[in-house]
């Protein structure tokens, strides 16, 4: 398909133009015309480059692309080896990130609904990015736990709450422990996001609201994958999503 005809069609689906991100949205480096074979990934790093150019694609989406508000533009050292290979054999560089998060099927947290069998009710947060719901069958705290660690591939540090059987959750994948006080105003049981920060800890153990960290990249992996295998589906474009782990 040509280049032109994805970029159109995601930035229609995923709608960046509602969204004040701290990156550009969309087509973030232009490549060749004609799209063929796309890799998909968490974050466009050198070895996701590298591994798109070991299988020939001509195209790169991501849900961490490049060019962040605040962080030094010269192409210098890492940025121009990153940059420099993508020019170098021609491939797209397509990134959406608050999109990607909020989209209401194909989204990160929309995905991490599905898989964890949780029942969205409602947003919140800033640019209500982040959701709200209710477990399908009540649990406690190690139940809630031992399933996210089943699904995402890894055991999440936890915060234990005051042992209350967990009802009603909140979610919001990546860095969203900035969300953690709303959500216990919500009345939730518990809340799950990627990242934790020292103040994380007082707020759970003050609260009784339990708190899970799950990982940043654990748990946004699927929202580019779901976004990759829907293009698959529509377009009949090659699509391989490439898990390139990370602890954090």
């Amino acid at each position: 398909m040509k280049r032109e005809e994805l970029v159109n069609y995601l930035d229609g689906l995923l709608q960046p133009g509602k969204f004040r991100d701290y990156c550009p949205n969309g087509l973030q480096v232009e490549g060749c015309p004609e799209i063929v074979r796309l890799v998909a990934g968490v974050t466009a790093s050198l070895a996701l480059v590298d591994a798109a150019v070991e299988r020939h694609a001509d195209a790169i989406l991501v849900h961490h692309g490049w060019f962040w508000r605040g962080e030094d533009g010269r192409v210098t050292g890492i940025r121009r080896k990153r940059l420099g290979s993508l020019l170098a054999n021609d491939i797209n560089l397509l990134a959406y990130h608050l999109p990607l998060d909020a989209h209401p099927e194909l989204g990160n947290n929309a995905q991490l609904a599905s898989r964890l069998g949780w029942l969205p009710e409602g947003r919140f947060g800033e640019q209500d990015i982040a959701w709200l719901g209710s477990l399908a069958e009540p649990c406690d705290l190690a139940t809630l736990v031992e399933r996210v660690a089943g699904v995402l591939g890894r055991l999440p540090l936890v915060v234990a709450g005051d042992g209350r059987v967990v009802r009603r959750i909140g979610w919001c994948s990546g860095g969203a422990q900035g969300y953690f006080e709303q959500a216990i105003a919500l009345g939730v049981d518990a809340y799950l996001s990627g990242e934790i920060s020292e103040q994380t800890v007082h707020l759970a153990r003050e609260s009784g609201v339990a708190y899970l960290s799950a990982g940043h990249h654990a748990t946004e992996r699927y929202g580019v994958q779901a976004l990759a295998g829907h293009l698959a589906q529509r377009f009949g474009i090659v699509c391989e999503f490439v898990d390139l782990d990370n602890p954090v």
